[in-house]
């Protein structure tokens, strides 16, 4: 192939011109005579002969309209001048694309396909049907596979309208038949009605994406703020019973100093602890005295005074053994007071939670 590119560039462009149509040969073929021509030029040129079939060339004359032979060679070679006139790069068919069908060994890309052809042409195989008047009726589309299956396979005809009664393409004879007085419109605004409502429920699932997406950055960022009040929530906490058992500890230490000193106070205020020494002392001087006097005399004798002795009634004299019951009542209730006052805060807060779930969904 490389050769025959040099070969082609060094080649004078006047000997690969039709002497039809002047331009460069597209689909050459030759005739039995040894010239060559383009094929759609020879046989336009036939077609319109109102004699015997004739050489355009050398006016030789053919009884029976001759068989021509494609020439690949010259059909390269012209291939190659034209892409050297117009600078196109050439763009080979990649996997999955669709191929041009004239192309004989390095296939390129097409650019249109041809429904009364039922061909794929690339650009330069397409210019016959970009300048012959015949060629220009043809209905090119976008490349498309498979167009055998564009043509109705009862009339052999090209299937260019959409019965929307029966939900199928169909061809201008089968309107004359089985799908007479049904509604029918051209594939083409078909097609494009078809487009348009793909585009609106594209439109419209985008839209909901979009809506969904927003709805989904919300509940993040309130996941977000939930975590932080949580956190929040646990540090209050231990914060909280660290204060709490600390103040419990306070008091149990305060009330137990408490209790000791209602108990010093209760012992010190009371008086039974000396009278009962005192009468103890009282007791073993009168034992004392007793046994002096049994030894004295009657000149000697002298009474023994009881005045001096503590007689005091200690009948109405009474100590309380349950000195702290007020005490510990007291530092109790005070507890309760704090513990129920933190309850209420934690039940608050737990209810202005509570709130908020309502607005939580997924």
């Amino acid at each position: 192939m490389s050769s025959l590119n040099v070969d082609s560039s060094l080649l004078p462009e006047e000997q690969f011109l039709c002497s039809i149509c002047l331009n460069v040969f597209t689909d050459p073929v030759t005739t039995p005579c040894g010239h060559t021509f383009c094929k759609a030029c020879i046989s336009g040129h036939w077609d319109n002969s109102e004699i015997l079939c004739h050489c355009p060339k050398c006016q030789k004359r053919f009884y029976v309209r001759p068989e021509v032979s494609t020439n690949s060679v010259i059909e390269e070679i012209s291939v190659h001048i034209k892409r050297r006139r117009l600078n196109v790069p050439e763009c080979l068919a990649a996997p999955g694309e669709v191929a041009c069908d004239v192309c004989s060994t390095r296939k390129l890309k097409a650019l249109k396909s041809c429904l009364v052809c039922l061909t794929s042409y690339c650009e330069t195989h397409l210019e016959h049907h970009q300048r012959v008047v015949n060629l220009k009726r043809h209905k090119l589309i976008d490349p498309a596979e498979n167009l055998e299956d564009r043509m109705c396979k009862k009339h052999d005809r090209l299937l260019e309208l959409f019965c929307r009664s029966d939900q199928t393409c169909v061809c201008q004879f089968c309107t004359e038949t089985d799908h007479k007085s049904h509604d029918t419109v051209p594939i083409e605004d078909m097609g494009a009605h078809q487009k348009g409502e793909l585009a609106a429920a594209k439109a419209e699932v985008e839209k909901m994406v979009q809506v969904r997406q927003k709805k989904v950055d919300e509940i993040k960022h309130s996941v977000e703020l939930s975590r932080k009040s949580t956190n929040k929530d646990i540090e209050d906490s231990e914060n909280l019973f660290t204060n709490l058992s600390r103040s419990v500890e306070e008091r149990r230490t305060n009330l137990k100093q408490r209790c000791k000193q209602q108990q010093r106070k209760g012992l010190k205020g009371s008086s039974m602890t000396w009278s009962r020494k005192s009468l103890s002392y009282r007791g073993e001087a009168l034992s004392w005295s007793s046994s002096h006097t049994l030894r004295t005399t009657s000149t000697s004798y002298r009474p023994v005074s009881l005045s001096v002795v503590d007689v005091s009634d200690f009948s109405e004299i009474s100590v309380y053994s349950d000195l702290c019951v007020g005490t510990v009542r007291r530092a109790v209730s005070n507890l309760v007071e704090i513990f129920k006052r933190e309850l209420k805060t934690l039940t608050d807060m737990g209810k202005l939670m509570l709130n908020y779930k309502k607005f939580i969904y997924f």
